[in-house]
């Protein structure tokens, strides 16, 4: 009978509260709805757009004829590439973006044609180090409640395809590299969704048990760790089904541009990654970033934003935009790809390739404006970082000032040749970060890498992975 009176009481409060949000100031009342239908008048003007809009979409409406026409595909410097990768129904753009980088310069090391490294067996790694730093991220934080913020962060995020070039870093190094003959794309690999949320799932049963076995049954760090190796090992098991198990070494013959065979050897994949890679992936590479509602010229690092526990956490410079171009033009100018990802979904016509500011004209299809700047975007979660392509073009004008960029994307064969184009204006507003070569950065950049980095959680919602 008590609960039963407790409830009751509950119930009536929340009659009351309800009662109270609608009747008092803040509300739709019926005045204010007289003042806000005015807005639309109903004219032969606003049926004509409603017709239009109810039966098209908005998109194919609202495109500038002006910029649909003004199209140019030259760019005065450029770094070629040959062939176009496809990532498919996975996150793993960054993953193709890295290797494509690296790509390239195996190919124009080499003299090869067609040449790409294996996605998968990268990806393999990633999820089994994923894994891993999720199980320790728990045991790390047991004696923390549930509700805690990083516990909730964790289990909220136990695994994903996603990533950041710090996975390309950590598990490249790690663990090499291999062609791509050697390991084969599967339906797991180019379909990630079944497996990453299966495991997933694994993760936080596992995830609960480690905190129970801290909680009630007092084991110790070392019984906890015992027993994650055995949860890694249902993990392995997993991947291997779905992926099939990386080699540990291999068999391969290097092609040159005709197709020729010019030399067979036999590799490990750490090997193979320091015979065509052979860089210092977590020391020669800086990440630069655009982020104006942050200070600029100042070190950022993101709290357990990294693809291994052992790992390096995604660390950045925040720098004006201007200042990052000038570093791509220099990688660009000295045929180095770069590792780049924007917000790739905003502006975009995907069936012509192209990406641009005034490509679209909302506001006057619909009667408004919509006009927030680059940093108010970012504060109202209305833009951030979203996919990864690979920065390989700039078009220069007289001055040395940038007109429009290109990128290699991951989405297989498509409008220019797998590439899109964007304007300079575009890059502005939508690029957020970059991967450079130290050599091409500034002694200012050199500077600002000597601080001690201002470190951001986990959850900042600026600072998700891309895919």
């Amino acid at each position: 009978m008590r609960h039963t009176n407790v409830w009751m009481a509950a119930l009536a409060l929340g009659i009351t509260l309800s009662a109270y949000g609608q009747q008092g100031n803040g509300g739709i009342s019926p005045e204010m709805l007289k003042q806000i239908k005015q807005a639309y008048q109903g004219t032969p003007a606003d049926k004509a757009i409603r017709n239009a809009i109810c039966n098209n979409d908005i998109n194919k409406l609202a495109v500038n004829a002006e910029s649909k026409n003004n199209l140019d595909t030259y760019f005065s410097h450029k770094v070629e590439s040959k062939g176009i990768t496809d990532q498919q129904s996975s996150g793993r753009c960054w993953l193709f973006t890295g290797l494509n980088v690296f790509r390239a310069q195996a190919i124009a090391k080499y003299g090869m044609g067609d040449f790409q490294f294996s996605q998968v067996y990268p990806f393999f790694w990633d999820q089994l180090e994923k894994a891993n730093l999720f199980l320790q991220g728990v045991i790390d934080t047991r004696e923390k409640p549930m509700d805690d913020k990083m516990v909730e962060w964790l289990f909220k995020n136990p695994i994903g395809d996603g990533g950041q070039f710090t996975g390309i870093s950590d598990i490249l190094t790690k663990y090499g590299v291999v062609p791509a003959e050697v390991m084969v794309e599967t339906n797991s690999s180019s379909n990630t969704g079944r497996m990453s949320n299966l495991i997933g799932l694994k993760l936080k049963e596992f995830g609960l048990e480690l905190r129970d076995m801290a909680a009630k049954d007092g084991a110790s760090t070392a019984q906890l760790e015992r027993r994650k190796t055995e949860m890694l090992g249902t993990v392995y098991r997993i991947l291997a089904l779905n992926l099939g198990e990386p080699p540990a070494s291999f068999t391969w013959t290097r092609k040159d541009a005709q197709g020729n065979p010019v030399e067979t050897k036999e590799y490990t994949p750490q090997s193979f990654f320091q015979a065509y890679i052979g860089d210092d992936l977590n020391n020669n590479y800086v990440m630069l970033m655009n982020d104006p509602s942050r200070e600029f010229y100042k070190l950022y690092e993101i709290d357990f934003d990294r693809h291994a526990y052992d790992g390096k956490n995604w660390t950045y410079v925040n720098l004006p935009i201007e200042e990052i171009k000038q570093m791509a033009i220099a990688s660009i100018k000295d045929s180095c790809m770069m590792y780049f990802s924007c917000d790739v979904g905003k502006f975009f016509d995907r069936q012509r390739g192209v990406l641009d500011v005034d490509y679209y004209d909302y506001g006057s299809l619909l009667g408004t404006t919509f006009g927030m700047d680059k940093k108010q975007r970012i504060q109202t979660f209305s833009s951030g970082s979203s996919h990864a392509m690979t920065l390989m073009a700039v078009d220069l004008d007289a001055n040395g000032k940038p007109k429009k960029w290109m990128v290699e994307n991951s989405w297989g064969p498509g409008a220019n040749n797998g590439h899109l184009i964007m304007t300079d204006e575009w890059f502005d507003e939508y690029m957020f970060r970059l991967v450079v070569n130290k050599k091409y950065v500034t002694d200012k950049v050199k500077e600002i890498l000597r601080q001690t980095p201002t470190r951001l959680p986990a959850w900042d919602p600026m600072f998700a992975d891309e895919d």
